[in-house]
């Protein structure tokens, strides 16, 4: 296995649920710090995409720096390449199991592959493909 070198960077205002989302997604749980006092609020958060990537992510916090676009939940859009058409079916089910809404169902596009994309609670856009790019 790689050590990832790109992670895509979150926030979440119901950590939990996002874990649940993001493991039936299949992401697997690396490191998790939970706050000591409220273990509702994840401090960091470290998921692996397979061998070849990764995601981090914590609880909304509510301090000034998460007034800057970039840090509000709901606004990322995250590619996750699947190994066949047949998963990218298999990933968005179990997604929509998890919670996710279906925004653009499963189609074969002209460039090849499969592509599917689905909401997570905060609405976070998560495009499942199969087509592994150029």
């Amino acid at each position: 296995m790689t050590t990832p070198q790109l992670y895509h960077c979150l926030r979440y205002t119901d950590p939990d649920r996002a874990i649940a989302f993001l493991t039936a997604l299949g992401f697997t749980e690396k490191l998790l710090v939970r706050d000591p006092e409220d273990p509702g609020i994840i401090h960091h958060a470290q998921f692996q995409w397979r061998d070849h990537g990764g995601l981090m992510f914590g609880s909304v916090r509510g301090d000034e720096e998460e007034t800057a676009p970039w840090f509000r939940p709901g606004t990322s859009v995250c590619s996750l390449v699947v190994g066949s058409d047949e998963e990218v079916d298999e990933t968005v089910r179990r997604g929509i199991e998890a919670g996710g809404r279906l925004v653009d169902p499963p189609s074969n596009p002209p460039h090849g592959g499969r592509t599917a994309g689905i909401l997570d609670h905060d609405g976070n856009y998560w495009n499942i493909d199969s087509y592994p790019g150029a």
